[in-house]
């Protein structure tokens, strides 16, 4: 069965002609794209297209891959690039995503907590929330070392800067996601009560 086919092993085939193995790849990797872009865009219509784009572009490129590192490092490098360039196009048209302000509006608004909602009171939902609340890269670098088990060297890689520096980010992406969800939490306790 394909689907049990490690990462290279599709690749060879899709490189021989066979398009199910890619699409194999594509479903395999899809939802941990789509996370990352989010994480990036802030946006789910923004995302589905960054992701879109970077399947195309890894298809393109399959011969380029060295196998130097895993595939998945490899297709996070694309995806990072393909939101930051994203990013940089659509600041013409929007705000700055440094602008602090969209921050303090995101900070501040309401959690919106319905108590009817078992998702709502997740520790999944919550931690999702905050981590939006995060800069992008801050998003990109938790989203990567814990839901997509990247090493700080792969990360290192994906973002073309040195594993201290990840290591450094990643310490201090922890600490404003844990001030964010101490904010987040203590605000929904309010509501509680």
């Amino acid at each position: 069965m394909q689907s049990k086919l490690a990462d290279i092993e599709l690749i060879i085939q899709t490189i021989n002609g066979n398009q199910s193995a890619y699409a194999d790849l594509v479903k395999r990797h899809q939802r941990f794209v789509f996370t990352l872009a989010l994480r990036f865009t802030k946006s789910r219509e923004d995302a589905e297209e960054v992701a879109q784009d970077c399947f195309v572009k890894a298809y393109r490129s399959l011969n380029s891959f060295q196998q130097q590192s895993k595939f998945s490092t490899w297709l996070y490098t694309i995806v990072y690039t393909t939101a930051m360039t994203f990013l940089r196009k659509k600041r013409v048209d929007t705000s700055s995503i440094d602008d602090e302000q969209t921050f303090l509006q995101l900070e501040n608004k309401p959690g919106g907590f319905d108590e009817n909602n078992a998702e709502n009171r997740s520790r999944s939902f919550y931690l999702n929330q905050a981590i939006e609340q995060l800069l992008p890269d801050d998003a990109a670098i938790i989203t990567m070392f814990y839901k997509g088990e990247q090493s700080l060297d792969e990360i290192a890689q994906v973002m073309g800067i040195e594993a201290n520096t990840v290591k450094v980010k990643l310490f201090r992406a922890r600490q404003r996601l844990k001030e964010k969800l101490e904010r987040n939490l203590k605000h929904e306790v309010k509501e509680l009560i």
